[in-house]
């Protein structure tokens, strides 16, 4: 038996509950592949699968519902928090809102099975004000069918399992290294075009007193508020004169009204 195969045998369900922890907290780890496995492992006698589940049920709901509580207490500042954990903090956000504020508490069933939107979807129930036994009852369920559905698919191909970890045996540090060459590559890559992204935001940014400036001057540039509602409901004060609109509204094609007038865009 392969040396980090038995390495998993005898701590996985520490490894499993810590994973499991640590992404619903923020952080990008693959936990979802953690559960397979050890669904996997259950499968074959060599983990306790009930114990794996139970273990993996504690640490998301309580690692959800840290969230959900700093959500009712903080608000929208949390997720600025958040924004500096997860590696798609923008995009994120956005699909977690537009989730949220369309199907409610039921999303909470499915956003486990997207990666990154189950930390996020926590503090958006507390900023909404959803209650917390609703809440609680929800997540449990959604933390339920995400956990069995992949425990369960790690039992159904536990007989492949020898196969699998005896060909990444034999290749060794080798396959080892690659995993974490290529880990640490994304990162990279994902930090990289986030810089390159916020850098161009900057050159294209005005202060709020230049924009005081050019209104007191006489200047009329049309100011865009392109904040979600449930962001717009939280803090709801606006630039004066601002026009809310959702980023979709922004074409193809360029909406009449925004041709030839200068465009001062702000969001959250």
């Amino acid at each position: 038996m392969p040396d980090f195969l038995q390495y998993l045998i005898n701590y996985g369900e520490i490894v499993v509950f810590a994973v499991v922890f640590l992404e619903q907290a923020g952080l990008p780890l693959p936990s979802s592949i953690f559960l397979i496995a050890a669904g996997g492992l259950a499968g074959t006698g060599l983990l306790n699968g009930p114990v794996i589940i139970v273990l993996a049920i504690i640490a998301t709901m309580a690692a959800n519902l840290i969230w959900f509580q700093l959500g009712r207490w903080q608000g929208t500042r949390i997720l600025g928090l958040l924004c500096k954990i997860s590696m798609e903090p923008d995009a994120c956000k956005r699909i977690t809102e537009r989730i949220f504020a369309r199907h409610g508490l039921p999303s909470l069933l499915v956003v486990k099975f997207i990666p990154g939107l189950s930390a996020i979807a926590s503090p958006m129930a507390g900023i909404t004000g959803v209650k917390l036994l609703p809440f609680f009852i929800f997540n449990l369920a959604g933390t339920l069918i995400w956990v069995g559905t992949l425990e369960g698919l790690g039992i159904i191909f536990s007989d492949e399992l020898e196969n699998i970890t005896g060909y990444l045996a034999s290749w060794g540090l080798a396959v080892g290294g690659a995993i974490i060459a290529l880990f640490i590559a994304y990162i990279g890559f994902k930090f990289l075009l986030r810089a390159i992204f916020i850098r161009r935001l900057r050159m294209a940014r005005v202060t709020a007193g230049e924009l005081r400036e050019m209104m007191d001057a006489g200047d009329k540039p049309l100011v865009v508020d392109l904040r979600h509602p449930l962001d717009v409901d939280n803090f709801p004060y606006q630039i004066p004169g601002a026009k809310l609109l959702s980023p979709t509204d922004f074409g193809p094609p360029t909406p009449e009204f925004l041709l030839g007038r200068e465009v001062i865009l702000y969001c959250s």
